[in-house]
């Protein structure tokens, strides 16, 4: 086991290189990076980004020189009029003074001693940034993961043992729906009918807490937080048990087929004996199997449209708005530490494959 173990931990170098590589060169390519972004700002376009950087944020704002001296031809849009010291300085600040393959492996050996350097339109750093947004996310995603499995397991088990029942077909028809409709388009109907929108005011509109959550007692700082949950939970709980649920029943109804459990069953076992003591080990294999994705989605990606839609100051958001306003260092940061985290839960749910069943050995497989 040690040696699959050295082996995957070696993979995960070429595969964060392949992640890191691609995405470094799609977003050469994309316009609107930061330098345009001040150049927006300056000449009458301007965005948050502009805002932020001028407002004290970045050392670009800060120049002591007036960048309408002196006249441009630049590969940058709108910089026409805009004197060429100035967009020298711009894209020294932003560190695209260098060649793009000496900045990407600049990246590459920085992100390796997890240096992930300063934001560009914040005065923080990205580490610092990222750790400061990372409880909602994890609150998120713990809670989705959690209450998904929590319901999809003994759904599915029950739907396997009744399959083609009546109580089968009805929740399938659930099941479905629920896997069919959006979370994004679910939270909306949700704010609509329980946040005030046009029926309900039960419960609230942003955030995770309520402005006096200092002043409130233990009990009341956990209703507080639960109330303000409730919506966003809903909404990402829907399309991830209804997956989860259709894996646990098939992979259930394929063990209860197979000649093991017909023997166990003519020895006089009961159902519950079969199911928990024969079926569920070998069940719940492929069910473990899609753990690292459903966790990493729930953690990041499935999070991010729920946290932009009720105001939710976690990664996913973070993630939302440095996009938007072309902020690399956290972008990229947030790409490797996920495709990080990613990598090693993968690993970890191998490990627990044969914590489940001895039988599986991964070293007598090709990697």
């Amino acid at each position: 086991m040690g040696a699959y173990i050295l082996r995957r931990l070696l993979l995960m170098i070429p595969t964060l290189f392949g992640i890191m590589a691609i995405s470094f060169a799609v977003v050469q390519f994309a316009p609107g990076g930061p330098v345009e972004q001040v150049i927006a700002k300056l000449t009458g376009q301007g965005g948050d980004a502009g805002d932020r950087l001028s407002g004290g944020g970045g050392d670009a704002g800060a120049t002591n020189f007036d960048p309408t001296v002196g006249e441009a031809t630049s590969k940058y849009r709108g910089a026409q009029g805009l004197d060429p010291e100035f967009i020298a300085k711009l894209e020294q600040q932003f560190g695209f003074d260098k060649p793009p393959l000496e900045r990407f492996f600049k990246m590459l050996w920085d992100y390796a001693r997890f240096d992930f350097g300063e934001s560009y339109f914040r005065d923080i750093s990205v580490l610092d940034l990222i750790l400061e947004k990372m409880p909602v996310s994890i609150s998120l995603g713990i809670w989705i993961t959690l209450l998904s499995y929590l319901i999809s397991i003994p759904l599915g088990i029950r739907k396997a043992v009744k399959d083609g029942s009546t109580f089968d077909i009805w929740t399938s028809g659930v099941v479905i729906i629920g896997y069919a409709i959006p979370a994004f388009l679910f939270a909306i109907l949700l704010m609509v009918l329980f946040a005030g929108g046009s029926f309900f005011n039960w419960f609230p509109l942003r955030g995770l807490t309520s402005e006096n959550f200092s002043d409130l007692s233990l009990g009341g700082k956990v209703l507080d937080y639960l109330w303000h949950v409730t919506l966003p939970l809903t909404a990402l709980v829907l399309s991830a048990f209804a997956t989860t649920t259709l894996l646990t029943k098939n992979s259930f109804l394929d063990e209860i087929r197979k000649q093991y459990v017909v023997t166990a069953r003519a020895k006089g076992l009961s159902q519950r004996q079969v199911l928990y003591g024969h079926v569920f080990r070998n069940a719940m294999l492929i069910v473990i199997a899609g753990f690292p994705g459903a966790f990493i989605s729930a953690f990041f990606t499935g999070s991010l449209l729920i946290e932009n839609i009720f105001s939710l100051d976690g990664l996913g958001l973070l993630g939302f708005r440095s996009v938007l306003d072309r902020d690399y260092p956290v972008v990229f940061a947030n790409l490797y530490i996920f495709s990080l985290m990613g990598l090693f839960v993968g690993l970890i749910s191998d490990l627990t494959y044969t914590w489940i069943d001895p039988r599986i050995d991964f070293e007598r497989r090709d990697v």
